[in-house]
């Protein structure tokens, strides 16, 4: 009878008239495993890659929550959205500033010991959000327990060092996982608002930022939980300054700060001239091109990548304000802003690469949180610049801002950003 699925793995034993003969048996071979043929698969093959990677996006969708959740409550209660959006812009300088240091604590002691503490803080500021507007407490109050939701550390950052541990040495699966990261960025930026709002009307108007801290809290856990994949804890001088020392990474974060105006510009711009329904399209276009992107095989120097990355950008940022000026129909615009996205995700992971290539890796962290804290203040210009154009010019002219903004990162790549030595 043969043994298929469990061989017997001891000697053979046999009798010769009156010996007994025992025999090495033979090794049975191990059947070669299948590969996946699909990048994306042969990514989430990696052991524990799974386990991560389903608590970091649990816990990345409330990113795209709290802001709308905050809107929604802070409006609604005290009838004011001018207060509602000082007190969120008060939260992402809070988070600019504080940030990094989260990052810098979880390079020196580890994720699961610095994530948990950060992240039980920040959701409990969420809590004392939610407390002091049901009860009508001070103004005040908002803005501190706002601001005390910037502890919540950078979950996108944590992930993609761990698929740096994991695949350190392979660019090739790196490029992979760093278009994976971005695709999970724009889907949760995508999905994020709308089930804010979602619930905070069908429910109640502090559903949405309950339901978020919850799986903010849940997803950080599970993510922290798998230690078999968490990078560890590299030996760090005690002279060892901020990342901004790097050679090259401040002309790299001017680039991400011009990439954010970007983003920022053609949110406020296009919410003015056609609604927010829209701006879902971009993100749409993002995440495809994004997955797409890291489909394929990258070429060998990072920066002319950028480089083409923001060329493209540049050329394509030109469609919405074609579509405006031209007097085109809502479809046309939804259509430019559909394709005005498929350069944002390859631009954004062939600059993470970058930063990670010129990070430390005893600092990789605290990097990619500066690159990420220089997107979010590029973002908060682009807002009030696109605001005041659209204010003071009309909306039409506002499409201006996001191409005078990719305009000027590729010129800051090409007279700044040098490619570190392999």
């Amino acid at each position: 009878m043969p043994y298929e699925r469990n061989p017997p793995t001891g000697p053979l034993l046999a009798l010769s008239g009156d010996v007994l003969v025992v025999a090495r048996r033979a090794p049975v071979p191990a059947r070669p495993r299948r590969v996946p043929a699909n990048p994306y698969l042969r990514l989430l093959a990696t052991p524990g890659a799974r386990a991560f990677t389903a608590g970091n996006l649990l816990a990345r969708l409330p990113m795209g929550m709290f802001s709308v959740s905050a809107i929604i409550m802070i409006a609604g209660a005290h009838g004011s959205y001018a207060l509602a959006g000082a007190v969120t812009a008060t939260g992402l300088a809070a988070t600019a500033v504080v940030a990094p240091w989260t990052a810098r604590l979880v390079d020196r002691y580890g994720q699961a010991r610095v994530a948990v503490p950060a992240t039980a803080v920040a959701v409990l500021g969420s809590l004392a959000l939610v407390l002091c507007v049901h009860n009508d407490a001070p103004v005040w109050t908002l803005f501190a327990a706002y601001a005390a939701t910037a502890t919540t550390p950078n979950t996108g950052g944590m992930s993609r060092a761990r698929w740096a541990h994991l695949h350190r040495g392979d660019p090739v699966a790196l490029h992979t996982a760093n278009s994976f990261e971005q695709a999970a960025d724009e889907l949760c930026f995508m999905l994020g608002p709308v089930l804010a709002a979602v619930l905070c009307g069908a429910l109640f108007p502090e559903a949405g930022t309950l339901t978020g801290a919850i799986l903010l809290m849940t997803g950080i856990l599970i993510f922290a939980a798998q230690r078999a994949t968490e990078p560890p804890v590299a030996p760090r001088a005690t002279s060892a300054g901020s990342p901004l020392r790097s050679p090259g990474m401040p002309a790299l974060l001017a680039v991400f700060l011009a990439t954010g105006a970007v983003f920022g510009a053609m949110e406020v711009v296009t919410i003015a001239h056609a609604g927010g329904a829209v701006l879902a399209l971009q993100a749409t276009g993002s995440c495809v091109a994004g997955l797409v992107y890291g489909s394929l095989r990258p070429a060998g120097d990072v920066r002319r990548r950028l480089l083409l990355c923001l060329a493209g950008m540049t050329a394509l940022m030109s469609l919405p304000l074609l579509a405006a000026t031209t007097g085109g129909a809502l479809p046309v615009l939804a259509g430019c802003l559909l394709l005005a996205g498929a350069a944002t995700a390859p631009t954004m992971v062939t600059g993470m690469t970058l930063i990670q290539r010129l990070t430390p890796r005893a600092q990789l962290n605290e990097g990619m949180t500066l690159a990420v804290t220089a997107m979010l203040g590029g973002i908060a210009a682009g807002s009030a610049a696109g605001g005041r154009l659209v204010e003071h010019a009309g909306t039409v002219t506002g499409y201006a801002a996001p191409l005078c903004a990719a305009a000027l990162a590729l010129v800051l790549t090409a007279a700044g950003v040098r490619a570190p030595r392999e």
